[in-house]
Parts: C-alpha cells; structure tokens; sequence
C-alpha cells in the first residue's frame, strides 16, 4: 500500500488538474464498453475476464476523478485517491479494497499466467456504473473544493 503523500510526490502520481466533465464522461463511455465486451469474453478467457473487470472498475472511478480535476497514471495511487473519498463519504465502503483485490486477480492472470476463475457479478457491475453517474451528476463546486483543497 501507497500513502498520498508519496503519490503527490510522484512525476505520474496525484496531479490536480482542471475538473473537466467532458473526460469523465468519457471515462464512463469507456466503462460501458468495456462492460459490454467484459459480457463476449466472460467464461472464454479468464485473462481478458480479470483485465476488463479491473479497467471496468478502473474507468468508472477515473470518471470521479477526471470530474474533480485529479489526475493520477500509477494505479496504486488511484486505488489510495478511492480510500480518501471513502472517507469522505463520496464512494461506498470497500469501494478501493474491490478495486485493490481486482487488480491483483488481472496482474495474476496477466502477468503470471496464474488462469485463476473471475466470477462476473454483472448486477453490481451495472450498480457500481449507475453509482458513479450519480456521484458524478450530484458532484458540487463546493465538494469538488473540498477534495482538492486536500491535495
């Protein structure tokens, strides 16, 4: 596990940038159609399962930062960046502990061939992506503030 501290310290790591809605939208394009060619290769190849799981995941909290203007390129970071809104209440528990643990079941299978079985829960993938359109739609001024003001 990272600290945010060391992630702003990082040429790639947490970077506030301008909150541009255009690319969380685009982040949550992305997660969509991952979501949707997540359902063709599901129970084809467990490689591509665990990797499009991760990014799906990936691409729908990235949305939430690209809508707060934080820009962050290494994944560990991202994953500390989704404890903070946990705690401020702006994603769900165990939000970065799901994306943590599905990071390591792609970089397994990936990486080292590991051909371990993802189960697809396809009712909280589309709640997780429903959710993030909400947290990004009911997103304030004042909230967006509040978070880089932490940065």
């Amino acid at each position: 596990m990272v600290d945010l501290d060391w992630c702003k310290r990082q040429d790639k790591g947490i970077k506030l940038i301008e909150p541009n809605n255009n690319l969380a939208e685009e982040y949550l394009k992305n997660a969509e159609e991952t979501l949707a060619v997540l359902k063709e290769v599901d129970g084809k190849s467990n490689i591509w399962t665990a990797t499009m799981k991760y990014y799906f995941e990936y691409f729908c909290f990235y949305s939430i930062l690209m809508k707060l203007g934080i820009k962050c390129e290494i994944h560990d970071c991202t994953i500390e960046f989704c404890r903070l809104l946990e705690s401020l209440e702006i994603l769900p528990e165990n939000s970065s502990e799901i994306l943590e643990k599905d990071k390591v079941l792609r970089i397994d299978n990936q990486y080292y061939l590991k051909n371990k079985k993802i189960i697809i829960d396809y009712e909280k993938l589309s709640e997780l992506f429903l959710q993030t359109k909400e947290i990004i739609n009911k997103m304030t001024l004042s909230k967006i503030q509040r978070v880089r003001d932490i940065i």
